[in-house]
């Protein structure tokens, strides 16, 4: 049994995937020391640069930008409109989209860009979406490996040359490989970032799924992007990304936030869906020991604006967050029963940081919140 640790600076624990700490006890997460460092003008220079080369070409599109219509992807498509680009906008169609995924969605297409909305066979992403629950845990597995094959397939074909993503997650959360942490995402960042537990495509065919179902999910090759003179760039290289600074900027071009936060801190982010990205971050807990708050309370730390006391109290004010209407929802989506939900939920519980207590509730060991309620497991709540 291992109790947990905790940064010094935020709250993240030593659970969360690539997070190393220094011998201080901080994290390797993006702090606002490391940003202050970065020359931003000359950051900016560069992409101009970049801009220049990708205009230059005789092609329809400048750039792909995957988009699901919410505050960041609204961010990269004003920033590629400011610079002159004409993007070709590719998205992932969520088969939970709600009504305000659909407004800000039509609200960036009428920035005026051209769009993709691509759905994926419902069967085919259904089965996936349990398999991907079952095997490993990780229900919007699926989603993340369509998320970023359908922007590279289409760059590949149309030999569009340039694909803007947003923020980095690996350079803001930390990364224990740090040649992952700038400008490019490449297959290594994929397999290792890409939220899909090192799994390709092919690691999923059998009996259920073949290949020419999961040809949504494949990812254009190194080497077929290379002779298609595709290059993929995380826009926060250039561009000093903070999730409040990218709300501004798509607030002010029509972008709609929720009344109140759906998971997590931010009443701005993962609000497009209806339950799928809500079980996703919630199987945080069971795996790591947190869930989205933490990670969003821990980017305001980073950023100034709440101190780490205030960060733990705000966790505690919160209290239990199992998202019961989503489960809800997710089990209606893939057709199973809320008690065979909670079975598969708590094979993935983590066994070197919760303990099972005499009164059969799980606790975590080191929990920073001495008057936390232990919810009971495996239950169906109302």
């Amino acid at each position: 049994m291992t109790a947990l640790r905790y940064c010094r600076t935020c709250i993240l624990p030593h659970t969360r995937p690539n997070l190393e700490f220094d011998d201080a006890g901080n994290c390797n997460c993006a702090t606002a020391a490391k940003k202050d460092a970065v020359d931003w003008a000359a950051r900016e220079a560069e992409f101009r640069r970049l801009v220049a080369a990708a205009r230059g070409r005789t092609r329809p599109y400048d750039c792909v930008i995957p988009v699901s219509g919410g505050k960041d992807s609204t961010w990269q498509v004003v920033t590629a409109l400011e610079h002159g680009l004409k993007p070709l906008c590719v998205t992932w169609k969520a088969p939970a989209r709600n009504e305000l995924g659909r407004r800000n969605l039509a609200n960036l297409i009428n920035l005026g860009v051209e769009h993709v909305d691509f759905s994926v066979s419902p069967k085919t992403e259904r089965c996936f979406t349990l398999k991907a629950f079952e095997r490993l845990g990780s229900p919007a597995l699926p989603m993340h490996m369509a998320l970023h094959a359908l922007p590279l397939q289409f760059a590949v074909n149309g030999r569009i040359p340039l694909i803007l993503w947003g923020e980095n997650s690996a350079y803001e959360y930390g990364s224990d490989d740090h040649t992952l942490t700038g400008v490019h995402l490449n297959e290594r960042w994929l397999t290792k970032f890409g939220v899909t537990n090192g799994t390709t495509a092919s690691d999923w065919i059998d009996d259920d799924l073949t290949a020419s179902d999961l040809a949504p999910y494949y990812w254009a090759s190194e080497e077929a992007q290379a002779e298609a003179g595709v290059t993929a760039v995380f826009l926060g290289h250039y561009f000093r990304w903070d999730p409040h600074h990218a709300f501004e900027v798509a607030e002010r071009a029509g972008f709609t936030a929720a009344a109140q936060p759906t998971t997590g801190y931010y009443r701005f982010a993962d609000i497009d869906d209806d339950f799928l990205i809500t079980i996703h971050h919630w199987m945080k807990w069971y795996k790591f020991g947190f869930t989205r708050l933490w990670d969003n309370l821990s980017l305001e730390i980073r950023n100034g604006r709440i101190s780490r006391g205030q960060a733990i109290e705000m966790v505690a004010a919160r209290g239990e967050e199992t998202p019961f209407q989503e489960i809800a929802r997710f089990c209606d989506y893939v057709d199973i029963t809320q008690d065979r939900f909670f079975e598969i939920a708590e094979r993935f519980r983590n066994p070197d940081i919760w303990k099972k207590g005499r009164d059969g509730v799980w606790r975590l060991e080191g929990f920073p919140i001495d008057t936390w309620r232990w919810a009971q497991p495996g239950k169906v709540h109302s």
